[in-house]
């Protein structure tokens, strides 16, 4: 339990991890290892799935707050969310509302780039529609106007799942069809080279703040699943290795990015900085990781901070909303 500041009364906690997306495995560990943290500064929380029991357990014996570790789109598109929300029951994050935007990426990159936000030029092509107008003459097209190499990710998605990087124009089909295994839509975009930079963004109290940028350094070049989650495939740098000029812009354009997608509490904007210095944002993550090798627990390690203490401040102040 927390121990509230304000009130003295005990918090009850609930993490909720699992679910039934492809990202189901990182989820529990993600779940377990918030469990951990919060039990070294003291709190005691409970493991949910998100499954039938979890409405009865709402509604029988409501926690406090909820802090979801659920990825993929069961903890990232907001529908979830908003039934917590119908049970009257407070999380940590971003409301349904937020989520289902930066969920879609399309969407989130549609708002980035009225915002004046940068963000590498797309293109956001439905199956359907890839059929229909013949893939040959569709793809001609893509590469035509964004050139090569491209960058193709299911337009819903996280974890890496069904992206790749085409070099060759040859190899566009076999991505495309990889990428509609997982989502029905495929975002295109234009392959931006440069570094791969995360940087996660906390509220504890006084507004956004943006955590030292994380450098990702991918043994084979490529930040997909196997290289997120398989020990010795990627190199993290934290904080990453950029100038304090390049490093100040990047914390901008972060903050920019998560304010401008209505997010709260706590998210990841992920980036590409290029080698003149300039950040283009990829996407944003209203579920960050949280197991040993996630990027957020990395930054809050870069800002000497202690995980279970953010996470119990994020769930107090969740808590106080409610």
């Amino acid at each position: 339990m927390i121990r509230s500041m304000a009130s003295g009364d005990d918090v009850r906690v609930m993490v909720l991890a699992g679910g039934l997306s492809y990202e189901r495995d990182v989820s529990l560990r993600s779940g377990r290892r918030v469990l951990d943290a919060l039990r070294d500064v003291g709190v005691q929380a409970e493991l949910h799935d998100s499954d039938v029991a979890l409405l009865p357990a709402l509604q029988e014996d409501p926690p406090d707050a909820v802090l979801i570790a659920l990825h993929g789109a069961t903890g990232e598109d907001g529908s979830l969310r908003g039934v917590l929300d119908l049970c009257g029951v407070p999380y940590v994050g971003p409301d349904a509302h937020a989520s289902r935007v930066a969920w879609d990426k399309p969407s989130a990159k549609a708002m980035l780039s009225e915002a004046g936000i940068p963000t590498p030029e797309w293109v956001a092509l439905p199956h359907d529609r890839f059929s229909e107008l013949g893939a040959v003459a569709v793809l001609d097209r893509i590469v035509d106007r964004l050139g090569l190499p491209l960058m193709i990710k299911p337009a819903q998605g996280g974890s890496g799942l069904g992206a790749a990087v085409v070099r060759e124009e040859a190899d566009l089909p076999a991505a495309m069809v990889g990428c509609f295994a997982y989502y029905t839509t495929a975002l295109v975009e234009k392959y931006v080279p440069g570094k791969n930079i995360a940087v996660s963004i906390v509220d504890l109290g006084s507004g956004p703040q943006a955590l030292p940028p994380v450098e990702i350094v991918p043994r084979d070049g490529v930040y997909d699943y196997a290289a997120r989650y398989t020990a010795g495939l990627t190199t993290w740098h934290a904080p990453a290795r950029l100038d304090e000029k390049t490093t100040a812009r990047v914390i901008e354009v972060s903050l920019a990015a998560h304010k401008t997608l209505g997010l709260r509490d706590m998210s990841r904007v992920d980036l590409i900085v290029t080698e003149d210095g300039s950040p283009q944002v990829l996407g944003t993550n209203v579920s960050p990781g949280l197991t040993e090798t996630s990027l957020l627990p990395l930054a809050v390690q870069a800002a000497g901070l202690s995980l279970g203490r953010v996470l119990a401040t994020l769930i107090e102040r969740a808590a106080a909303r409610g």
